[in-house]
């Protein structure tokens, strides 16, 4: 069982995060900066106005009979006119005399007909004064008329709350609209992480052919890590096969030596105990034999069912060949192996996997049948593929057809028989390998049937 990694949160969710925050923080922003820029814009209109409006009043000034008179022009007024009826104040003075108006009413020092705006409080208002002067020269005389005009700000204040009104909507605009591109953007991001993933997820286990396909710039150390693995495994898959091959024919060899042998001494020795001893080495070597055979053949079709190598076969003469091997065994336990096929029947599968399936499945049969009984071997096409290995012994026991596939399983009828409790477990991986089942069942008639099914 495979040991989970940990988690240390989503991914997707600190990329939203991130991503969020960010908005939040440019939203803000963009609140301050449009509201600034709109009171700039709103505080230069009435500015505007202002510097207009006392330009007029200082071009109305006149000195008649060496005396200034400024006749305020009604336009200087009617122009400053808001829906909110904002109060406007005048101050005129003559040099440093103070000639009209509000005597107390801030000034700014102006310089000629430069306007200087500043923003004072006056009767306990905020207002916006400009101050502004000219000179005027009569009988060669110079006098200095400076005039300071100021109105309340009660239409600004108004214009700037519903600039703010705007700004904050257009911020929450920004920010709502941030939010959906942060999921679209996360989302396009992390889907070529879950590509990946189910591109891997989608392989079987005989597939450890490197990455193909173009991934972004990010992703290409992952690929390249997930491929050079890829290729290492690939790599130790094939040792190990090689090994397993290797070892199965350098174990088989020697014990295959040292059993003829036991054999031939056994056919030297007089004494009765001696040679019964001889034929305790004899079985044991058999037992030997067999187990190591039968593991290095299960570790073989473990690995070969994760790269099943299919072919085109006919089953009908694969097993076919398989009882011609086998019937000289046969006939030295005075078995009858009856064959029995509906002509040829093409399948797509390994057939060194099948071939010893299909072996074990014999191998049982001839060992439980008894002396001058039957194994039949049946293949057919209809209405599936099936192989099926019957024998006229006593069956497999009652309450242990569900077990006896399990590894190192042996029934309980199995006892002084040679085995290792494999054979049927090689033969169910087989079948499962090529999308197949193994079923075992008891004849009527008595006997044992294993039935492959693809």
């Amino acid at each position: 069982m495979g040991h989970s990694p940990s988690v240390s949160g989503s991914l997707r969710n600190r990329l939203v995060l991130s991503l969020i925050g960010g908005a939040a923080i440019l939203a803000v922003l963009l609140f301050f900066v449009v509201r600034n820029y709109a009171a700039q814009v709103a505080q230069q209109g009435q500015d505007n106005i202002l510097r207009a409006s006392v330009t007029s009043i200082l071009d109305a000034a006149a000195i008649r009979e060496g005396e200034v008179e400024v006749d305020i022009p009604y336009a200087a007024f009617s122009m400053l006119g808001t829906a909110s009826d904002d109060r406007i104040f005048h101050a005129i003075y003559q040099d440093a005399r103070f000639l009209s108006g509000y005597p107390y009413l801030p000034m700014a020092a102006g310089r000629g007909r430069e306007s200087t705006f500043a923003t004072v409080s006056h009767q306990g208002e905020a207002v916006r004064v400009v101050t502004a002067s000219r000179v005027l020269i009569a009988d060669g005389k110079r006098t200095n008329v400076r005039v300071a005009l100021a109105q309340t700000q009660d239409a600004l204040s108004g214009q700037l709350e519903q600039i703010s009104k705007n700004a904050a909507l257009l911020g929450a605009g920004f920010f709502v609209l941030a939010i959906l591109l942060s999921f679209w953007a996360t989302s396009a991001t992390i889907g070529q992480l879950k590509r990946l993933t189910d591109a891997v997820t989608r392989r079987g286990p005989q597939d450890l052919s490197p990455f193909q396909k173009p991934v972004p710039s990010e992703m290409l150390p992952l690929v390249t890590s997930l491929n050079s693995l890829m290729g290492r495994l690939d790599q130790s898959l094939g040792q190990s096969e090689d090994f397993i091959a290797e070892a199965a024919h350098r174990v088989r060899t020697p014990l295959a030596t040292v059993r003829s042998y036991a054999e031939a001494t056994l056919q030297r020795l007089d004494k009765e105990e001696n040679r019964q001893d001889m034929r305790s080495m004899m079985r044991a070597i058999d037992e030997s034999s067999r187990a190591a055979v039968q593991l290095l053949d299960h570790a073989m079709i473990t690995f070969r069912s994760d790269h099943l190598e299919r072919q085109d076969i006919d089953l009908a003469q694969l097993v076919d060949e398989l009882v011609v091997r086998l019937t000289p065994i046969a006939e030295m336990k005075d078995l009858t192996l009856h064959y029995e096929s509906d002509g040829p029947v093409p399948y797509s599968g390994d057939p060194i996997l099948i071939q010893n399936a299909v072996r074990n499945l014999l191998d049982n049969a001839l060992k439980y049948a008894p002396i001058e009984g039957t194994v039949t071997i049946a293949v057919s096409a209809t209405p599936q593929v099936v192989i099926n290995v019957c024998d006229s012994g006593k069956g497999f026991p009652d309450g242990e057809l569900e077990t006896l596939t399990s590894r190192f399983k042996r029934g309980a009828n199995a006892e002084g028989t040679i085995g290792s409790g494999l054979g049927l477990t090689i033969a169910m991986d087989v079948a499962s390998a090529h999308g197949g089942v193994l079923k075992l069942s008891n004849q009527p008639e008595g006997g044992a049937c294993a039935q492959l099914l693809f």
